[in-house]
């Protein structure tokens, strides 16, 4: 059969789409999705076409048209009476060409998807002699395609009943025949099963293709052409182009031979006339020696060009091993924000065509350089040389498609949905495989989600990326962890602070660099009551300098902005800047809270003469921000060193005369006194035991010598091996060492098992790896069911702050048009209630704002349906029993009225 008006009836009446006059027809659909993933696949480096033969055992000039063959064939179970009998015309039709829908029992397998796993495998067998595990496998791939892999019980629950008629495997049987007769991929499969990471390879690839050929925009409706040859012809030339409309463009990369660090730093910075630090002088030397793809490991304090290093990394790796793309990921969307900016100068100067690249996160879409690039859909490089462009599409913007983009900065926990059961996992997996992937702040992350890190790793490997781990404060036990999820076991090289380690296809090579002395930092203790902080904070600032105060809880900033907004009241001192910024303001606000802390506190010249900065742990991390004096809560010794890491950041001509020298005040810290951990709640945001030995021992210095003492007092902390100091009193001792060390021992092994019992391992079979592993929704997603979540934590919800008049009519901000909750949103009103979202995690509010059945206008919104309305009146919950109010100066606050500031001062 070489036209499609040589089929028989039967088979020319299956559709697989619905529409006027007689929609898509089930052959033509296959032949549409196949002719995608080979044009995908043409467009990909020639090094991940090799990684996808091997696997699945074919040559590697035969491998774009194998797997084409194989993902077509992902709808094959649309070919059963209970699909279609979905559509009622589509029905009618197969009645009439001669196909039968009874008995009843054969309608009840109507799940297509699963029928393809029942289905195809055994039909593959026949058709291409490949051996049967292969068959199983592929199967699995394809028929995964709408985002869930099935379990045995789901496959052999769809196999259509044995009473159906005939006449419907007869149409499969020659649907199959037509279809393979196009495509005939040569030879014979050379291995006899798949591993894991190729059936979610080619998972993922099945899903994306089958997403794009079912666009009846770029592929419509019908067939388009009698001759089956002639009609699959042109749908690679439909693919070719809709895939450069989608910002699909033909890989290439940033540089095909880098030059060296000297010549490549300017166009990385952004700026002429910069040396390059011991830092990328000694990472260079590694890199230009490395063999395939590698993992480089990175410890090195603040401020010594690790960014820039990841970039000049990329460019290396690419050019040895022809990834992909590059994705950076860091522990929050603030952090992911800044380095955007920085991502964009760096690829705008390298691009050599055409490039998309992705904000990847959940807030990504009220990010104004994200806006930027979709808008204008392209920034110009440097000469303004049209070759040089840089776009954002909005294609991969939507859910699960982001990380397809082969360039990306985002959240590391868009990553690591890539690793659990949640919807279309593979399709993250499939646009991480082959990159360069680049993971910030590695330290930061407690036991649960350092396990799935660890398994990330796993992944990333047998998906032959490159991976960059970066830290400044990474303990021993930690890094070894690491190292072993990438395979190397426990490497004896144990070079001294800073270091890099890389390991490549031939060994792990460690070296020891240079860094710059820092002045010494003045370590002093603060009593842990707000009024000692707010007393100090006021000394200090009252000649002149830029302060921060960066306290553990949003309770405590609130309290103690409004201490010192009283205090710096009472002293007339109207000139000192005060700024509140933490986690719990909507998120426009957010936004702009953020711009102000970089425009007051960052590398800017204009600076105020007097401004202080309360704020949480939002301030402690990627934020390029200097201050001239600091105070903080007692906290874990390494985010202790990052906060210390923002105190005279930046070359300045001059400081105030009071702050020439740089002091940290702790609050806690005072010697012969252990804070008291549940009163401040800071044991209940970190481990109590870690707070313990960093008071310990950190109680004992006076000086902060950087980075000299950052392995010395990390490795101390964190080490249970380490002694305490003699002098400590018995009581607090044993406090220490066994009550606190035994609560944190059962946390860590119960946050490891929950990792454990959570994750999908690569190196499971196909047919085992989801036994056990209950499917889930993402954290972000209100659902029936359970929340595969990256983060331990309280349950949070998301909520929308509205204003409700007394028409009835909901208010974005007061005055405003309003809008009508019971009715369908505009773009516009949808988009402007989405940048106010603001998270919550308090089990009361939460557990009673998830109760509440959201309106029609939010349910209705795909922006909106995983939210809930904070409706207000004049800044208060109107809604009983939820003690909720928002204002501009203090955020969202629980309990009392945001304007009842001694309230706030006693629930802090």
């Amino acid at each position: 059969m070489s036209t499609f008006s040589e089929l028989s009836p039967i088979t020319r009446a299956l559709w697989a789409k619905s529409g006027e006059p007689r929609g898509h027809g089930l052959l033509a659909h296959l032949l549409d999705v196949a002719a995608v993933a080979e044009r995908i696949l043409v467009r990909e480096p020639r090094s991940t076409r090799r990684m996808a033969a091997q696997s699945l055992g074919v040559a590697e000039d035969a491998l774009p048209r194998w797997v084409a063959a194989l993902a077509g064939l992902h709808d094959l179970g649309k070919a059963i009476p209970g699909f279609q009998a979905k559509w009622p015309e589509g029905r009618e039709h197969d009645e009439a060409c001669g196909l039968a829908f009874a008995p009843a029992a054969a309608m009840r397998v109507d799940r297509h998807s699963c029928a393809t796993a029942a289905l195809l495998a055994d039909m593959l067998q026949q058709t291409t002699g490949a051996e049967r595990a292969w068959c199983v496998h592929v199967t699995r791939a394809v028929s995964a395609h709408h985002g869930d892999h099935f379990t045995n019980a789901e496959i052999n629950d769809a196999h259509p009943d044995r009473r159906t008629a005939p006449t419907w495997q007869q149409a499969r049987d020659e649907l199959l025949a037509a279809y393979w007769g196009v495509l005939a991929p040569a030879g014979i499969p050379a291995v006899a099963e798949c591993d894991l990471p190729i059936v979610n390879w080619l998972a993922g690839l099945t899903s994306v293709a089958d997403w794009i050929a079912s666009n009846p925009l770029w592929f419509p409706l019908g067939e388009r052409m009698d001759d089956l040859v002639a009609y699959h012809r042109d749908a690679l030339r439909l693919a070719d182009l809709a895939l450069p409309q989608l910002g699909w463009h033909t890989w290439r990369p940033l540089l095909d031979s880098p030059g060296s660090v000297h010549q490549l730093l300017p166009g990385i910075i952004g700026r002429e006339q910069v040396s390059p630090r011991p830092l990328q002088l000694a990472a260079e030397e590694l890199l230009k020696r490395a063999e395939g793809p590698c993992l480089l490991l990175v410890e090195a304090p603040m401020g010594e060009g690790k960014t820039e290093l990841a970039f000049l990394a990329h460019l290396h790796l690419q050019s040895a091993n022809q990834h992909r793309g590059l994705y950076v990921a860091l522990p929050t969307q603030a952090t992911g924000n800044a380095l955007f900016k920085r991502a964009q100068v760096f690829l705008s100067r390298f691009a050599a065509g055409p490039l998309d690249v992705q904000l990847v996160h959940g807030g990504a879409s009220m990010n104004d350089d994200l806006a930027t690039l979709r808008g204008l859909g392209e920034i110009r490089g440097v000469g303004d040389e049209p070759a040089d462009t840089l776009s954002a599409n909005a294609w991969f913007g939507q859910r699960s498609r982001p990380l397809l983009s082969p360039y990306g900065v985002g959240t590391v926990d868009q990553a690591l949905y890539a690793v659990l059961n949640v919807k279309h996992h593979f399709v993250r997996l499939w646009g991480l495989g082959n990159r360069v992937v680049v993971l910030d702040e590695v330290h930061a992350y407690d036991t649960y989600t350092s396990g799935l890190i660890d398994v990330l790793l796993r992944w990333l490997k047998s998906l032959q990326c490159s991976v960059v781990l970066m830290s400044a404060t990474l303990p021993r036990k930690r890094r070894e962890q690491l190292l072993c999820a990438w395979g190397c076991g426990s490497p004896a090289d144990d070079r001294p602070y800073p270091r890099l380690m890389l390991a490549d296809t031939r060994q792990v090579q460690g070296v020891h660099v240079a860094a710059r002395s820092l002045a010494p930092i003045e370590l002093k203790a603060v009593p842990t009551e707000l009024s000692a902080l707010a007393e100090r904070a006021a000394a200090l600032v009252s000649d002149g300098g830029c302060g921060a105060l960066i306290v553990n809880t949003v309770a405590r900033a609130q309290a103690l902005y409004v201490i010192l907004q009283r205090a710096l009241a009472d002293l007339g001192w109207s000139d000192v800047e005060l700024l509140l910024f933490h986690a719990r303001f909507p998120a426009d606000e957010r936004q702009d809270l953020e711009s102000q802390v970089l425009q007051r506190f960052g590398t800017t010249d204009q600076r105020p003469r007097r401004a202080l900065l309360v704020a949480t742990q939002v301030a402690e991390q990627s934020l390029d921000i200097d201050f001239d004096f600091m105070l903080t809560d007692l906290a874990p010794v390494d985010l202790l060193l990052q906060r210390a890491g923002r105190l005279h950041r930046h070359q300045r001509e001059s400081r105030p005369a009071a702050h020439t020298h740089a002091t940290l005040w702790v609050a806690g810290l005072e010697p012969h006194k252990l804070p008291d951990l549940k009163g401040t709640a800071w044991g209940f945001v970190y481990s109590p035991y870690v707070l313990a030995r960093t008071w310990a021992l950190l109680s004992r210095e006076t000086v902060l010598m950087l980075p000299q003492d950052i392995d010395r007092l990390v490795q101390a902390v964190y080490d249970s091996d380490h002694d305490l100091p003699a002098d400590l009193d018995p009581d607090v001792r044993s406090y220490i060492e066994v009550t606190a060390y035994g609560e944190f021992c059962d946390e860590c092994k119960d946050q490891a098992q929950r990792s454990a019992g959570i994750v999908i391992d690569p190196a499971d079979t196909p047919h085992t790896a989801y036994d056990g592993k209950p499917r889930g929704h993402e954290a972000d997603e209100l659902g029936q069911g359970l929340s595969n979540s990256t983060r331990l934590g309280e349950e949070s919800v998301t909520l929308v702050p509205v204003h409700v008049g007394d028409s009835g009519r909901w208010h974005v901000h007061p005055g405003d048009g309003g809008f009508d909750p019971d009715k369908p949103l505009d773009s516009a009103t949808a988009h402007a209630l989405y940048a106010r979202q603001v998270k919550v995690s308090r089990k009361g509010v939460v557990s009673r704002c998830l109760a509440q059945q959201p309106p029609p206008a939010f349910e209705g919104h795909a922006l909106l349906r995983h939210m809930r309305p904070l409706r207000l009146r004049d800044g208060r919950s109107v809604d009983e029993g939820l003690r909720l109010s928002l204002s501009a100066e203090l955020g969202l606050v629980y309990g009392k009225a945001a304007s009842d500031h001694d309230s706030l001062e006693e629930s802090a």
